[in-house]
């Protein structure tokens, strides 16, 4: 018997807007209040907001959290040099797959905050704890499921957030990739839309106030379906369908989070890492026929067979997009074939993102 899927501090928000509730990771989430399309461009063209609570905050603190953490991740975050710089990272296992995407924040060399995707959140834990014990690391790790999670994205985002976040006439706007405590919040400038924004952790018990502020400030509320189709056009992946515990960082586009400059520093999947060099590459498909591009489909190119991992219609470009695990002789600008439905249809591949700041790239 299935259990009954968890419900954010926004749930109540949510069905009373009219919002469609669909499963997700366990999660009963809003995949849209109305119109998809409506919610995508209000984030292109204005400001929106998503309920992230689903995700999950972890603290990590105590004497060797630089240490430890610069072991556990395939990115390193002795580059983190400035308090509240964010870095984004795989977190491997020994076989060099991708175990989770997460995003680290330092406050201190004893101090930071990693927040972890949500259908992954107790695999973290549990392999964050295994590692603590296997190197007798003095650290303590709390998740934070006191606290609910918004993303307010788009180019007047920021304008309309400090209308609604009294905590923001109190510290600076933290600067790109970068996050700042504010009293009871942590406001970070991050997000997953290609947008400006920002994301801030709130005490779930004003969840709703918050939220209902932002609407007051004229923050559109999107549901998962724009997000998808968002970060789809942002080029940025997916957890679970662009890349998992069999899929290499260096095969899915994502060998730039892994650092190796420091040839000092181990990491767990490293040795695996640096056995086995990419042998695919990610890139971006433009459709060039009628029909709608979905995850797992063949692509057919000059150098053999690969295949997309996430799919569906750009409502910027008003074309079908995908990203592609194809052969690493493929390069951005061939033509190339998708077989859809059982008919092969023309594409183009392409350097992703596809869209930034609003702006279409092709």
């Amino acid at each position: 018997m299935n259990s009954p899927a968890k419900q954010t501090p926004l749930h109540a928000a949510h069905v009373a807007a009219g919002a469609r509730m669909v499963d997700f990771a366990g999660w009963d989430m809003p995949v849209n209040y109305g119109s998809q399309i409506e919610e995508h461009h209000a984030v292109r063209h204005d400001a929106g907001m998503f309920d992230v609570s689903h995700m999950l905050s972890l603290d990590l603190s105590g004497p060797d959290a630089t240490t430890f953490l610069r072991h556990l991740l395939g990115n390193d975050v002795g580059k983190l040099k400035a308090t509240g710089k964010a870095l984004y990272s795989c977190m491997l296992n020994d076989h060099g797959g991708v175990i989770d995407d997460l995003i680290v924040y330092r406050f201190g060399d004893t101090d930071y905050r990693i927040v972890v995707n949500a259908g992954t959140a107790d695999k973290d834990v549990a392999w964050m704890r295994e590692q603590i014990a296997a190197r007798a690391a003095n650290v303590s790790l709390t998740g934070r499921r006191d606290l609910a999670m918004l993303a307010i994205q788009g180019p007047n985002a920021i304008a309309r957030a400090t209308r609604a976040i009294p905590e923001l006439a109190l510290v600076d706007i933290p600067p790109p990739f970068s996050g700042v405590r504010a009293g009871e919040l942590m406001i970070a400038r991050t997000g997953y839309t290609g947008e400006d924004g920002l994301e801030v952790a709130v005490p779930a018990a004003r969840a709703v106030a918050l939220w209902d502020a932002l609407v007051a400030a004229g923050v559109r509320p999107c549901g998962l379906g724009a997000r998808d189709t968002l970060r789809l056009e942002a080029g940025m992946n997916l957890y679970g369908q662009d890349m998992d515990e069999t899929v290499s960082p260096l095969d899915a586009g994502l060998g730039w989070t892994i650092d190796l400059k420091d040839e000092t520093r181990d990491f767990t999947g490293k040795a695996a890492l640096q056995a086995n060099p990419a042998s695919r590459r990610m890139l971006g498909l433009v459709l060039e026929d009628k029909g709608v591009l979905r995850s797992h489909m063949k692509v057919f190119t000059v150098a053999g067979e690969g295949e997309t991992t996430s799919g569906s219609f750009s409502p910027t470009l008003e074309k079908s997009i995908a990203f592609a695990r194809v052969p690493l002789a493929t390069s951005p600008g061939e033509q190339v074939e998708v077989e859809v439905r059982g008919k092969r249809l023309k594409a183009v591949t392409v350097k992703m993102p596809f869209v930034r700041n609003g702006k279409p790239l092709l």
